[in-house]
């Protein structure tokens, strides 16, 4: 779920805006006189700028690539050799762009200008050798968490999981111990980030300050066309909106943890075990459907078993017609058929957008993009969207895809980022990107909101879908699994990390500070105690692959938002969870006029033109999960809840 870091330090990173009060002297500075008016116009500046971003971002992105689908020291090199040229060039545009502080200039160029110094989440340090070491520790963290494996055993016995075998684990099995040991053994991959985080910390906050910022996370939040502090509480005033259902949720599942594992269901009494939520980090809880379905069987799609059996077929046709069945070969077959349903899956989420009346994918991107795990090297696994050059021409995904649902829905969510490529590709560069970071994200998962069993069952999916309060209950209870558990989460990383900017959160209390919000955000705690010789936020790709993460926190806010107004849009009637706008080309029309504008104008204008309001609001979440939240304050009903 993250665009690519590197190339972006130059093309501007998708989650950043405007800077309210840009052009003032950094804090604790006196204003310098104005200057004589500048021999090159602001306008003019702008041009070069954008020409020189156009002309830097191939190789930028193609370093960035390989270092990611090819992890090796030769790769690492060559990325830390091009982000070093591109914040070199992004620090020299921000101070030749400090000439043109109150002199006149067009609104557009004005913008411009202030988004310059928003232009990566990683300010780097003037100083020359500060620069390349972050540029190092910065490729080098991004390259440990892909190539991070958990190994037992020694010599010849030794056997090694990484990410995927791990993540299947606690998603499969129902084995106290096994699924403590799985999470656990991802967590020992990132103990050797710990020294290089808090340098690279130090590093970008020095470069954050350098630019008038007092901090790393002050420069982040200040990505949003408002003040920074009047963002931190416009994000807080949206989790209150929402947390209310979040607590309803929590208590049912620790109850329903409680019955299947006794008194080890809850740490304390009242936190839900990290180990036994699903997944590495507690984000999505769909893995636990077995045991939280409100209704067992009622309404059953059961996505995954569609997807495993379609490439049960594609495996069995290949075999059929070969005529040499040596292991080997039955091995090389097998593969090909993992590529088959991957492109498959694919072409079922690229076709609807096109239903919507968006481009088909340019032919290069079934060529050049990672859809499944190469066999012969170490990559990184984790699913993004890669825009290689200004016009759009070559985009790309890289995954390594399993047919099963949460990939499926994954694969709907990339395209989302690849479609707001394809939209704002004639923008200039520096306008190219959401308008704000949260946008970004939340273009796939309004796709996703959509997949109803309707749509489900129109591409072959499943079958005639149950209509019953339970089935709309187990439905519902679904989808919260996987959006409302992921809010606080999308919270409290960047919690952790403007802390740790700010020096509230201090190097020997990281881990320490991590759990404790952890707890006061999710609910959520270890079964035993992890203290610091542990650094469990690097076991977070978004940690030490530095991508700011609140943008997620709003994109599961803004999704309902714009997928009420879609559904508005195509004249819709009935429940909001109902609706699905698939093939519909005046709802398609409408996204892709927003899609278009990127981040050529403040975000609150773009949200207006789609939703006719300027403002933020989960009022769409609550009104969306109606039917659930009213479930579960009846389930709940006599039960101790909160945390």
């Amino acid at each position: 779920m993250k665009l690519p870091r590197a190339p972006l330090a130059i093309s501007i990173l998708a989650s950043l805006t405007l800077l309210a009060g840009c052009g003032s002297a950094p804090e604790g500075e006196t204003a310098a006189p104005v200057a004589e008016a500048p021999k090159e116009s602001a306008d003019a500046f702008i041009a070069r700028v954008n020409k020189t971003m156009a002309e830097m971002m191939p190789a930028g992105t193609s370093a960035a690539w390989l270092s990611q689908t090819y992890i090796n020291d030769d790769t690492a090199r060559l990325a830390a050799a091009y982000s070093e040229k591109q914040l070199a060039q992004l620090n020299e545009f921000v101070e030749q762009a400090k000439q043109y502080e109150g002199q006149p200039m067009s609104e557009s160029t004005a913008r411009a200008i202030a988004l310059l110094k928003l232009g990566t989440s990683m300010p780097a340090p003037k100083d020359p050798a500060k620069l390349k070491r972050l540029t190092e520790l910065a490729t080098g963290l991004d390259q440990a968490y892909g190539s991070g494996s958990y190994c037992t055993g020694e010599g010849e016995e030794q056997v090694c999981r990484q990410i995927g075998e791990l993540s299947e684990t606690l998603a499969k099995s129902r084995d106290y111990n096994a699924q403590l040991e799985a999470w656990q053994g991802w967590h020992t991959i990132s103990v050797p980030m710990r020294a290089d985080y808090q340098e690279f910390a130090a590093l970008i906050n020095e470069g954050a300050r350098e630019m008038g910022y007092k901090d790393a996370g002050h420069m982040w939040r200040s990505g949003y066309d408002m003040d920074p502090d009047a963002f931190k509480a416009e994000t807080d005033r949206l989790w209150g909106q929402v947390k209310p259902l979040y607590d309803n949720l929590h208590c049912y599942v620790r109850s329903e943890l409680t019955e299947k594992y006794g008194d080890q269901g809850t740490v304390d009494g009242k936190y839900l075990p990290a180990h036994l939520m699903g997944n590495l980090w507690q984000q999505d809880w769909g893995n636990l459907w077995d045991f939280l379905q409100p209704y067992p069987g009622v309404g059953d799609l059961d996505i995954s078993k569609s997807l495993e059996d379609k490439r049960a077929r594609l495996f069995a046709d290949r075999v059929a017609k070969l005529r040499d069945t040596a292991s080997a070969r039955l091995v090389e077959e097998g593969i090909a058929a993992d590529f088959d349903i991957a492109k498959d899956m694919t072409q079922l989420a690229e076709g609807f957008y096109t239903g919507l009346g968006m481009p088909a994918l340019p032919e290069s991107f079934y060529e050049k993009s990672q859809l499944i795990k190469p066999r012969d090297r170490d990559v990184v696994c984790h699913a993004s969207a890669w825009q290689m050059n200004p016009d759009a021409s070559d985009v790309r995904m890289k995954m390594c895809i399993k047919p099963n649902e949460e990939e499926l829905t994954t694969i709907y969510h990339e395209l989302g980022h690849i479609y707001y490529y394809l939209a704002y590709k004639d923008q200039p560069p520096i306008f190219q990107s959401g308008a704000h970071d949260g946008f970004h994200e939340a273009i796939g998962d309004t796709i996703v909101l959509s997949m109803t069993p309707d749509y489900l069952k129109s591409i072959n999916l499943v079958g005639d879908a149950v209509v019953s309060e339970q089935a709309t209950i187990n439905e519902q209870m679904r989808m919260a699994l996987a959006k409302v558990a992921f809010m606080p989460f999308g919270l409290m990383i960047d919690r952790w990390r403007w802390g740790v900017f700010d020096g509230s959160i201090a190097p020997e209390n990281y881990n320490k500070a991590w759990w404790e919000l952890k707890a006061q955000y999710q609910g959520v705690a270890p079964s035993s105690p992890r203290g610091e010789d542990f650094f469990d936020p690097g076991a977070k790709y978004h940690v030490p692959g530095n991508t700011p993460y609140t943008r997620y926190f709003l994109s599961h806010v803004l999704q309902f938002q714009f997928y009420k107004a879609l559904c508005d849009a195509s004249g819709h009637e009935g429940p909001l969870h109902t609706c699905n706008f698939a093939g519909n080309k005046e709802a398609g029309a409408k996204f892709w006029a927003m899609l278009q504008k990127g981040q050529s104008q403040p975000w609150q204008q773009t949200m207006k033109e789609l939703t006719g309001t300027e403002t933020m609001d989960a009022s769409a979440v609550l009104e969306y999960f109606g039917p659930l939240q009213g479930w579960l304050n009846e389930q709940n009903q006599g039960k101790s809840c909160g945390f």
